[in-house]
């Protein structure tokens, strides 16, 4: 996945509010338990008193309670209040830490007061030093509160307006922040997924690019199904955990942390409870890891050889059905499904465990918290509201590790995606374009020439092609024939670069094709492969595919010369008329001769056919080749062969036998001299045809 990240750079900025706004959903999640703590400890128990520091209180009970204070505590509490219309007023100035320790220095006084007063009632006139001290805070909290409380309703303050008040606020505080987390929340969603739909984007883009620039031997070491699944189905899983990957994988470490810290500011007595229950997913998570992801990382593998069945199986219908093999293919297609199949239930079982587990987990803690909270109210050193709010920190914590989990779940099958992904775009391209092209020399278009060539696949021992050299003048019409797998393909395959030589040279226009840009080269040549090629489209964009801007007379001519006129005017829509995804819609010599006229309508200035008549009758082959003599005369054209009879009369042939030239020359020529030449004549042809050749 690291390696993939580079593709995120454009989105950088997206990124950084993103996490802005995770900040600012994760600060307003962890605010809310405080909000809930406050509403029960003060606007409930506390009855809307926040502290022990009255606003405003009577003559008589400033007296009193600095009567009890001493030193600094005394100093304190006389510079905090004003006294007006026989009350003292707190003044403005007192906020924040001065506050503090006012109350600290209130909530003394009023205890001291409180027990005083008490002792008094009981006979006792002296006044306790010790006890105090030892008090929990929530005690000395509430116990002031009341005596604020009581204060109040002896000025003839409103109480009960001031609990709901103190409600009603932090009410709409707690509301305030629920929409904050919700526009937040749909933020990210909305965000994530444009990023992640953007990644998706440049991957599926980078991977296409990456493809088109593979020479014939990169795009050999995919399979065509992997090629696509890759494209597919692993650039969504990557996409899709992207976008959960924001919005859980960020998240999660945000609020966990925060969690962690506002538990530690509530209550640090429990949180061994926590490091409970976190221990138990740990220990959870870790049995889902040994168990489940090496099943995780086959998947990927299991819906690459899935979709290679199918592939084979849906483009191999005529075959399957002509053999009678419809069993068979049921059966490996069957056993793809199976294997898949089977994976992912497994998969899904565990998940299935996993979650049932996540929430005992998280119900024991919240009943163990609960457990201990209870004690400690009782004990009072802990508030109800506080005990309210470490529940739900704590589930917060743990639902934010539930969170990882449930990411750890699709983090290795994007991790593997990611993996196969890269490997696609890592792959080094044998075949670049030079750093500083060369232009054709003046004078040689057109030409074609061999060096001292020598072809091997790579990882292939053995040559594929030896120490061949010959020319093509501009305007000449080559042929190469030759028997099965004696390099007639490959030869031609070294002219538009799909391979690159592996000694001596090839030239076109006087220049080394490796010395010219793809794209150059490429633009000079008409290339017809043996297996014709359509696109999805009507006839006239095909005809038209290597030259978009061709007029309707261009398009007429180039398939008239390709012997197609008469089968496109017999279709109701004639040029218009809808071809299929691979031009499964009209018969193999209409696609031969489509594919021809495609590359004549071009305009090259050298045509190749490789073995591109094969599916044509003797009398369409024979018109064919006499149009294109005729209508291309400023044309090189190189033309493989089976049938002698397509290159009698070609200016050059050169017979290959077993990767070597066996003799070049014209037809009466490799009669005298070539025996190799001479056998596959006398094998196609009667004596009485040679003779009159």
């Amino acid at each position: 996945m690291l390696g993939l990240m580079k593709y995120l750079k454009k989105s950088a900025g997206w990124i950084v509010v993103i996490v802005a706004l995770l900040f600012l959903q994760a600060y307003c999640d962890l605010a809310l338990p405080d909000y809930t703590s406050r509403i029960v400890n003060v606007g409930i128990q506390q009855q809307g008193i926040e502290d022990g520091v009255p606003e405003k209180m009577r003559p008589a009970t400033m007296e009193g309670l600095l009567s009890v204070s001493e030193g600094a505590d005394r100093e304190t509490l006389s510079d905090a209040y004003t006294l007006e219309e026989d009350l003292y007023i707190l003044k403005d100035t007192v906020k924040g830490t001065k506050r503090e320790e006012l109350n600290d220095a209130v909530c003394q006084a009023i205890l001291l007061l409180s027990q005083y007063a008490s002792q008094l009632g009981a006979g006792e006139g002296t006044l306790p030093a010790q006890g105090i001290s030892q008090l929990p805070d929530s005690m000395i909290q509430q116990a002031a509160a009341a005596f604020v409380r009581a204060e109040y309703e002896a000025i003839g303050e409103d109480v009960d307006r001031i609990q709901m008040q103190y409600i009603l606020k932090a009410g709409a505080e707690m509301l305030l922040m629920a929409l904050l987390i919700m526009a937040a929340s749909i933020s990210v969603t909305f965000l994530s997924s444009r990023v992640a739909a953007a990644l998706g984007h440049d991957l599926r883009n980078g991977v296409y690019r990456k493809v088109m620039g593979f020479s014939s031997g990169e795009y050999n070491k995919f399979s065509t199904a992997s090629l696509i699944t890759r494209s597919t189905n692993d650039v969504q899983q990557v996409q899709m955990t992207m976008a959960m990957m924001f919005r859980i994988v960020l998240y999660a470490p945000i609020l966990g942390i925060g969690g962690v810290i506002r538990v530690l500011r509530t209550d640090s007595s429990m949180t061994w409870i926590l490091g409970l229950g976190v221990g138990l997913i740990l220990a959870v998570i870790l049995m889902l890891f040994l168990i489940a992801m090496p099943k995780f990382t086959m998947l990927q593998t299991l819906i690459d050889r899935l979709n290679l069945v199918t592939r084979e199986i849906l483009t191999g219908i005529p075959v399957i059905r002509a053999f009678s093999r419809e069993k068979h293919e049921e059966e490996r297609f069957e056993e793809a499904n199976e294997r898949l199949t089977r994976t992912n239930l497994f998969v899904n079982r565990c998940m299935t465990f996993m979650m049932p587990t996540m929430m005992l987990i998280m119900n024991g803690i919240s009943v163990l918290i609960i457990y201990n909270g209870a004690y400690a109210v009782d004990e009072g050193s802990m508030q109800v509201g506080n005990v309210m709010a470490f529940i739900q920190y704590a589930m917060q914590i743990i639902m934010s590790f539930l969170m990882i989990t449930a990411m750890s779940i699709m983090l290795p099958r994007a991790n593997v995606a990611a993996v196969r992904i890269g490997e696609v775009l890592n792959t080094e391209e044998t075949i670049r374009d030079p750093e500083h092209p060369r232009s054709p020399q003046p004078g040689a278009e057109g030409t074609v020439e061999f060096d001292h060539v020598s072809f091997a696949y790579p990882g292939a021992g053995e040559n594929v092609l030896t120490d061949i050299t010959f020319k093509i003048a501009k305007g000449q019409q080559a042929a190469i024939i030759g028997s099965t797998g004696s390099g007639k393909s490959t030869l031609i395959n070294l002219i538009p670069r799909f391979y690159d030589v592996t000694g001596g040279a090839v030239r076109v226009d006087g220049v080394d094709v490796r010395e010219m840009s793809q794209r150059e080269l490429r633009d000079k040549l008409g290339y017809v492969p043996q297996k014709g090629v359509l696109f999805s489209g009507t006839i006239a964009s095909n005809i038209s595919y290597g030259k978009e801007d061709l007029n309707k007379e261009e398009i007429e001519r180039a398939a008239k010369i390709a012997q197609a006129e008469d089968f496109i005017k017999e279709k109701k829509k004639g040029y218009d008329a809808p071809i299929a995804q691979g031009g499964t819609n009209v018969s193999g010599g209409q696609k031969q001769r489509l594919s021809i006229a495609r590359a004549i309508a071009k305009d090259p200035e050298i045509l190749i056919f490789d073995d591109s008549f094969s599916a044509l009758d003797f009398k369409t082959d024979s018109a064919l080749r006499k149009a294109i003599r005729e209508n291309t005369k400023e044309t090189t054209t190189i033309i493989v062969a089976q049938r002698i009879s397509t290159i009698l009369n070609a200016d050059l042939i050169l017979v290959l036998d077993d990767g070597k030239a066996a003799g070049i020359g014209t037809h009466k020529e490799l009669m005298k001299n070539c025996e190799v030449y001479r056998q596959i004549a006398m094998s196609q042809l009667s004596e009485e045809e040679l003779a009159n050749e």
